[in-house]
């Protein structure tokens, strides 16, 4: 469902009493994976709440999974992927032998061979620089990459187009601004533009 839906939303920060309508909202426009990271104040209550509303329209995922207890507490409150900023080879195996996709962030061509190697589904490269990530896949084009840290509205058909099977977006998507009066329409107008930028490109031409 990533690879096929091309985004995977990036929610952090403190958004108690709004996961539910994020979640639809996002879910409503075509967004079908979202990350909540465990540094946000009731995440992992969030994924129960984002479940809850949705079931299985939305593949739900946790994010800066640093360490096997965060991995098992995770996968516990229902994390349907697991992903990181590094590579913790006990993360990637905890997933592995449950059958959990896991992300773990990787950026030289030596990290990401070592992740891609202990098994991970795909690799985060993180942060993502457009120039860079043309250079470092064309050695590694067999490599599922998902792009993360450096992608915003404008560019992230150009990660898709360079061969990343999906883009991962936080605060260029999915801000404070969402609590705020509007917020929620806000959010929409963003993730529908985003979801019409991967499909037709920048210019309005059909571009995947």
């Amino acid at each position: 469902m990533i690879e096929a839906g091309r985004v995977i939303a990036i929610l952090r920060g403190d958004y108690r009493g709004h996961f539910r309508q994020i979640a639809r909202t996002l879910a409503d426009a075509g967004i079908t994976a979202m990350e909540v990271t465990l540094n946000s104040p009731g995440a992992l209550d969030g994924l129960h709440e984002m479940k809850a509303e949705l079931g299985d329209r939305f593949l739900l995922g946790a994010g800066t999974v640093l360490n096997e207890s965060q991995a098992f507490e995770a996968i516990g409150a229902g994390a349907q992927f697991i992903v990181a900023p590094n590579t913790n080879p006990r993360v990637v195996a905890i997933c592995v032998e449950r059958d959990i996709c896991v992300i773990p962030g990787a950026y030289t061509p030596t990290e990401i061979m070592n992740a891609v190697e202990l098994g991970a589904h795909l690799i985060k490269l993180f942060p993502a620089e457009l120039s860079y990530f043309k250079a470092v896949r064309a050695p590694l084009n067999h490599v599922p990459f998902v792009a993360t840290g450096g992608v915003s509205l404008d560019n992230a058909a150009e990660y898709i187009k360079a061969g990343a099977v999906a883009v991962g977006m936080g605060s260029q998507l999915i801000g404070d601004y969402v609590k705020q009066a509007g917020g929620i329409e806000a959010l929409s107008q963003r993730a529908h533009q985003l979801m019409h930028t991967l499909a037709f490109g920048p210019q309005g031409i059909r571009a995947i």
